[in-house]
């Protein structure tokens, strides 16, 4: 048996580039080394005001992401978290687990609330990582591949799942958080302190990957760099570093060869370049991902729900057990 692999994401705002490097990219080379649950996280979505035509057709638009990326519905499981009622409940359960403390030291909540106010924070963001838990627990995952974003809520998840555990027996599986460097964190274009985000004020944070070729080239041409003339590759130069990162997870050249393709050459000669090298890889993407039909895809999405909802169905069965819920079961 192959240990299992969850992860997920939000279908809101536009995914971008970011969202490919630093997770479905990754998702695509360990799909063959787990056993992979995937899911589109439309609970977590609403945490947030969402537009509900819109919503679902960000799920659909996901979910044909994930499958012109090359995840293999064959060897992973694809669904959408709303269609599987099992993560809500245990969602619930788990928070008479987790303690104030605990969630009072989520960072994320910290800085997204801090934008709108904690007043009109929802009860769903403060909660979120709690959700995100049970998400985990319930397929009895062994590895998390997370943004470092994500490293305080996979603790979490570690948390909860030692303290029921330690309460009531041996029942989840204590995930561990995989973490890699390598795109881990993408930056934005229009400022490199921050991650490319699908809900920055600015167009030109981030590379969307519905956006058109013109569009790509224009948004790479405006991307910030600093007042350097040559392309190094340093910590201390965190613009031309995101770009060069980008270049090279995209193109598979190693950044030193990059560095010495551009040797004696300027900016403009190497956004030029770079910008192709988005839109050969942008382009072909948005082909395979029209040629699954919103059918095929809903198709997919209700045979993955099938076989998340009997690993999820059992989990949460012997949780009511253990705990002196469900007595009519």
């Amino acid at each position: 048996m192959k240990e299992r692999l969850f992860s997920g994401i939000q279908p809101s705002g536009s995914l971008h580039l970011g969202n490919y490097l630093g997770a479905v990219k990754n998702w695509t080379r360990m799909q063959d080394e787990y056993e992979p649950i995937f899911c589109i996280v439309d609970h977590h979505a609403i945490t947030a005001p969402q537009d509900p035509e819109v919503l679902a057709k960000k799920i659909i638009e996901v979910a044909k992401i994930y499958l012109a990326s090359g995840i293999d519905s064959e060897k992973s499981t694809i669904f959408v978290q709303s269609d599987v009622s099992a993560h809500a409940e245990l969602g619930w359960i788990l928070n008479t687990v987790a303690r104030m403390g605990d969630m009072e030291k989520m960072t994320q909540f910290k800085d997204k609330s801090a934008k709108e106010g904690a007043e009109r924070s929802t009860v769903g963001l403060f909660d979120y990582p709690v959700l995100m838990a049970a998400d985990i627990l319930l397929y009895d995952t062994v590895v998390v591949p997370v943004g470092d974003d994500q490293r305080q809520h996979i603790e979490l998840t570690r948390t909860l799942a030692r303290r029921f555990n330690e309460r009531f027996g041996e029942i989840f599986v204590v995930p561990k958080g995989d973490i890699r460097e390598e795109g881990m964190r993408i930056m934005g274009l229009d400022d490199p302190t921050k991650k490319m985000s699908k809900s920055a004020s600015s167009e030109y944070n981030y590379i969307a990957l519905s956006d058109a070729p013109d569009v790509i080239r224009k948004k790479i041409m405006k991307a910030v760099t600093d007042s350097e003339s040559t392309i190094t590759y340093s910590e201390d130069r965190a613009t031309v570093k995101n770009l060069l990162t980008i270049y090279s997870l995209l193109s598979e050249k190693s950044i030193p060869e990059i560095v010495e393709m551009y040797e004696g050459k300027g900016f403009g000669d190497f956004k030029r370049d770079l910008a192709e090298v988005v839109v050969d890889f942008i382009s072909p993407l948005q082909e395979r991902m029209q040629a699954f039909s919103d059918d095929d895809v809903r198709k997919v999405l209700r045979v993955g729900a099938g076989k998340a909802n009997v690993i999820a169905a059992k989990k949460l069965s012997d949780v009511k057990r253990v705990m002196g819920l469900g007595v009519c079961d």
